[in-house]
């Protein structure tokens, strides 16, 4: 039997009806749950002796509302994690999707892998994912004053407002943004010995 196969079987029997669903593709298992099942879920695969993911690698957050040129219809937003099982040498992607794309909201798996701090700290900041039971959820990357979530697709390309040091005030201020939006049109190359290549 495959490992794959090993693993799939060794989560159907420990999850059973908790799974939501179970994708392979790319030589690893997507394991998709419903947010009510993830702290639990999160924990079975953990503690459990036949899967034994001791490590959580990863953790980001993802906006589907483009996904597909459009096609997608289910929730906007999801967390995806990577689990790393050193004992049994086998890795495993978990979905789960926020219920409420205008607000939303998934438990923190802090308190079963405490590596999540920062990824969910990120995806806070990024998406915002509220990833609820968390101790410390505020932004990591942006500036404390920065207005949205920067990775979400209907964030604009130039922001919402700039800063910039004003010498009158000696400190630095923000503005609205004064960047006009402009029509970029790439640059078609015609030389036939442009650069040195001759075609």
């Amino acid at each position: 039997m495959a490992k794959l196969d090993t693993l799939k079987s060794a989560l159907e029997k420990a999850l059973g009806n908790r799974i939501g669903k179970l994708v392979e593709s790319f030589d690893q298992l997507t394991l998709i749950v419903k947010a009510d099942d993830y702290l639990e879920v999160a924990r079975v695969l953990r503690d459990d002796p036949s899967l034994r993911f001791e490590q959580l690698i990863d953790l980001c957050g993802v906006d589907y509302s483009t996904y597909g040129d459009g096609a997608w219809d289910g929730p906007r937003f999801a967390a995806v994690s990577h689990l790393l099982s050193l004992t049994h040498n086998w890795r495993l992607r978990v979905r789960v999707f926020a219920p409420d794309d205008d607000m939303p909201v998934v438990p923190s798996l802090i308190d079963v892998w405490n590596s999540v701090n920062w990824f969910e700290r990120e995806a806070f900041d990024f998406y915002g994912i509220i990833f609820e039971g968390h101790p410390d959820l505020r932004r990591i990357l942006t500036d404390y004053g920065f207005v949205g979530h920067p990775f979400r697709k209907d964030f604009p390309v130039s922001g919402y407002v700039e800063m910039r040091y004003d010498p009158e005030q000696k400190r630095v201020i923000y503005q609205p943004v004064t960047i006009e939006p402009r029509e970029l049109t790439p640059r078609v190359i015609r030389e036939e010995n442009y650069g040195g290549l001759k075609h």
